[in-house]
């Protein structure tokens, strides 16, 4: 079984048409995830998504059964995942998910969202936190309480920053070490092609 995931605004490339006909024309185990975050780098998904109603609605016209969920509710999306990865499991095969979700922060370290949507607009989610409606579910079944999620979060937290600092111990991009620039040319090709060995020699490494 195979799972990929692709954003809103990448539904546009002709890729991700390649893939649904392979899917649909080799019944292949997989799992074609969609997340909806709303914006691409900076487009609103109504742009990627076309005159087509929801991008779900896409898979259907391959073949595919195709699903739209809530992203945001955990007990959903694992419902969806498990009953696609069943399907996949049987032969019975692909399975398109769309997640409805919301990007709150910037696409990247080089992006302002505020330079394109609305400053108010992620608190206006009407879908909500995702972990903080999981934690509300928790507590009403009472399987949890809020000093369980504190202390929990702590302990999260704590192993991030371990974690971090051991990764760091190793290097960093500013730090090093760096690798050599001949790195780039080995490991992929058995033979390296002729333009290659040219651009390797341009670089004198």
């Amino acid at each position: 079984i195979a799972a990929g995931w692709i954003g809103d605004g990448a539904t546009a490339e002709s890729d991700f048409y390649s893939a649904l006909v392979f899917a649909s024309t080799f019944r292949a185990p997989v799992i074609l995830n969609i997340v909806n975050n709303q914006w691409a780098i900076s487009p609103f998904q109504g742009i990627a998504r076309g005159r087509s109603a929801t991008f779900a609605a896409r898979g259907l016209g391959f073949g595919i059964p195709s699903l739209r969920v809530d992203g945001n509710d955990y007990l959903a999306v694992y419902a969806v995942a498990k009953w696609a990865v069943e399907r996949a499991a049987l032969g019975l095969g692909p399975t398109l998910i769309e997640y409805v979700t919301y990007r709150a922060g910037p696409h990247s370290t080089s992006d302002d969202p505020s330079s394109y949507r609305p400053k108010e607009e992620s608190s206006a989610w009407p879908l909500g936190d995702p972990i903080e409606r999981m934690k509300a579910h928790l507590i009403a079944k009472g399987a949890w309480s809020e000093e369980r999620h504190e202390q929990a979060k702590a302990e999260i937290d704590s192993t991030v920053l371990a974690t971090q600092k051991k990764a760091e111990a190793n290097g960093t991009l500013h730090d090093g070490p760096h690798p050599s620039p001949k790195d780039m040319f080995e490991d992929v090709y058995n033979e390296l092609p002729s333009h290659l060995v040219r651009q390797r020699r341009e670089a004198g490494v």
